[in-house]
């Protein structure tokens, strides 16, 4: 059996992060599909930027609406939401099969809007409403503001990805705001059966202290932090609050573990996978990740409810001075700006790429 398969058969979903329009046309998402286990795709502006900037498929639909007059920013959700109704196609399948649990993909509201809630939740429900498709995810940052418009996106039954997870503390953050939507959906008596997913980052954590910790300890906080974040996960679906949730007809917000590219080249190319396979969880990975993972991957005992090591690790990390809030905050601060940064960076390919077709068309 495929380690892909392992992890699909133990209870975690699959997703890849990355999409381009050639892995659309040529065939290269289906086969993830039916030979790899991959039941749902994530994409971000950075991913977007390389896609429309490494050839030439883009063109045609980038002329055409630089034509019309249409911003930059206008072009690229055009540009996004037309591959990712194609993605959300090829995923229906699973969607249906699991009772709209999984076969999602994720198109990111403007970064530049992480701390203006009623901005992102304008965007929220203009782009839903533009992708058109019952497994689109619309991503939102679980900032303080993003918290406010993920409440009042899931109320207006509007599907969410957080995005810009950290630390246990932020995901719980993330997750009570999922709720206080459902409940108030309950209360008014709305259909509760609004998706969620809650994504925690990984690989940053390692990055950030590389050069702080003891060899013994490298490219282990972030698994550390995984694994924490997984027993409040357990903890919170056997709560109270929850299982209300679920007996008057709510679902669960799925953790997702992302960013889980090995960044280091000493280590292992599916050291998060291996690490953090897990029941009722989903793991996004690049195609290089997957590829590995599908290569030479092992799928061993899935996380223990309890999070396993978890705190004995952060309390080495704790010992080796490492402050562990403080670091969740400043890494979701920097997540911000480097969105931000990727954001303008994507826009500005879009003005050149109209600039360069205007002159050569």
């Amino acid at each position: 059996m495929k380690p892909t398969q392992a992890l699909h058969d133990l209870g975690q979903s699959l997703w890849l992060d990355n999409i381009t329009r050639d892995m659309l046309r040529d065939g290269t998402l289906a086969r993830y599909i039916d030979e790899l286990s991959v039941t749902g795709l994530t994409s971000n502006p950075t991913i977007f930027d390389k896609a429309i900037t490494g050839g030439d498929s883009y063109d045609a639909q980038i002329s055409e609406l630089t034509e019309q007059g249409l911003e930059p920013e206008e072009i690229f959700f055009a540009l996004a939401l037309q591959d990712l109704q194609g993605a959300a196609d090829l995923f229906r399948s699973v969607h249906e099969e699991t009772d709209g649990e999984d076969g999602f993909v994720s198109m990111e509201v403007s970064p530049l809007l992480a701390d203006d809630a009623q901005a992102t939740i304008e965007q929220a429900k203009k782009l839903r409403e533009q992708g058109a498709r019952d497994n689109l995810f619309i991503k939102i940052p679980g900032t303080e503001a993003g918290r406010t418009a993920i409440e009042e996106s899931i109320y207006a039954g509007i599907p969410i990805n957080v995005t810009l997870l950290f630390s246990t503390d932020q995901y719980l953050a993330a997750a009570d705001a999922y709720m206080r939507g459902i409940e108030r959906r309950i209360a008014d008596g709305l259909d509760p059966g609004v998706r969620s997913v809650a994504s925690l980052f990984m690989s940053r954590w390692d990055v950030a202290v590389s050069d702080e910790v003891p060899d013994e300890l490298r490219n282990q906080l972030g698994v550390a932090v995984g694994r924490h974040a997984y027993r409040a996960y357990r903890e919170l679906l056997e709560s109270d609050r929850y299982n209300k949730l679920a007996s008057d007809g709510g679902w669960r917000q799925r953790l997702l573990f992302a960013s889980t590219g090995t960044k280091d080249p000493d280590a292992s190319d599916v050291l998060y996978i291996e690490a953090l396979a897990a029941p009722d969880t989903i793991d996004t990975m690049p195609d290089k990740t997957l590829l590995a993972l599908a290569d030479h991957g092992e799928v061993g005992d899935p996380i223990p409810d309890d999070g396993g090591n978890a705190d004995e690790l952060l309390a080495k990390f704790q010992d080796a001075g490492i402050d562990t809030d403080a670091l969740a905050a400043r890494l979701q601060e920097e997540g911000k700006e480097s969105f931000n940064k990727s954001w303008h960076d994507l826009l500005e390919s879009i003005q050149s790429e109209s600039r360069r077709l205007a002159t050569t068309g």
